[in-house]
């Protein structure tokens, strides 16, 4: 097994491959340290395209291909090889991006001339929408919180930072005491790609974690792990992504809500929220850390019983309707 580890600004990380389909050892420690350095792909980043490259090294061992004569044919074969094996459309087409971004690199290091992905097609995939929260539900889950735990009275304002500020579970996770001006009424949230931004916080989020910070001052924190915000009571440690959903997960089951929740539930239900209460989408872009707006469109949503509300009561048309409908009952 080819252990490849990154040494970067005081911090290491592993990747394995198991099977290295008669790519030489060195040019995979290249590609994935051009992915760390000069893209700047997180840990978690970093570890989905290592998965996918290993799916595309065994492919190549299984059917003796070599890497640097594969064909589009063949590259097409894989993707439906993929299928086969009962991975959905959107699980393959994220697949096909990271095998992309291999060929990419290895045009662009000279161990290629030609790119063979140039015309592969990822399946088509229909827009996917994960539910939403509304303000209601997020309150419920809130009060199915047992505040008299330390726990209860984290749980409580993780649910309020995540739905007020809209953060993804990672930038809560590594949230710092260092980067919150509570005063200025601002989070510096350190996101995707080691882009950092400023995002509002409610006065509500700012209440619950004073709330908490008076629980967190009497917890034991061990070292290294002062400036984190959320932290284990019993632990002293900073919280993991998989802890704050599973937490998630059960208080809304106490709350009676059945929706299907996912990591980014109550950062679509924050962008949804504010969409539907009038807010630019430009400004919602900024807040959510997107880099394109295009992706901002796709992860908010009006649902279309509210828009047929706001037409009604915006649109010229119906203004006249509608103040004729006013006159009409004061008479």
């Amino acid at each position: 097994m080819l252990r490849i580890h990154l040494y970067t600004a005081g911090y290491v990380s592993q990747v394995q491959f198991s099977n290295t389909g008669k790519v030489p050892v060195a040019i995979l420690k290249r590609y994935i340290t051009y992915l760390k350095l000069e893209k700047s792909f997180s840990p978690n980043t970093l570890d989905a395209y290592q998965r996918d490259l290993q799916k595309l090294l065994n492919y190549y061992a299984d059917e003796g291909i070599d890497f640097r004569q594969v064909t589009l044919g063949q590259l097409d074969h894989f993707a439906t090889h993929l299928h086969a094996l009962g991975e959905r459309q959107r699980s393959i087409g994220r697949t096909l991006s990271g095998v992309r971004s291999f060929y990419r690199f290895l045009v662009l290091e000279g161990e290629l001339d030609t790119d063979p992905t140039e015309l592969l097609e990822s399946p088509k995939l229909g827009r996917h929408l994960p539910e939403v929260l509304t303000t209601e539900e997020v309150d419920a889950m809130q009060q199915a919180i047992d505040v008299s735990t330390p726990e209860g009275t984290r749980d409580r304002a993780i649910i309020e930072v995540l739905f007020s500020c809209g953060l993804r579970v990672s930038e809560l996770c590594g949230l710092l005491m260092s980067h919150l001006y509570l005063q200025e009424g601002y989070i510096h949230v350190h996101g995707k790609g080691n882009k950092d931004r400023l995002v509002p916080i409610s006065s509500t989020a700012i209440r619950e974690l004073g709330n908490w910070f008076a629980v967190r001052n009497t917890i034991d924190i061990k070292p290294g792990e002062e400036d984190f915000v959320f932290l284990t009571p019993q632990r002293g440690r900073h919280m993991s992504r998989i802890t704050v959903f599973h937490n998630i997960k059960q208080y809304a089951a106490a709350a009676g809500i059945n929706k299907t929740l996912s990591p980014h539930t109550l950062r679509h239900s924050f962008a949804t929220a504010l969409l539907q209460g009038g807010a630019n989408l430009r400004a919602i872009q900024a807040m959510l850390g997107h880099e394109s707006i295009s992706t901002t469109e796709i992860y908010t949503h009006v649902d279309r019983q509210h828009l047929r509300e706001e037409i009604l009561l915006h649109h010229p048309r119906n203004l006249k309707y509608s103040n004729f409908t006013k006159k009409d009952e004061t008479e």
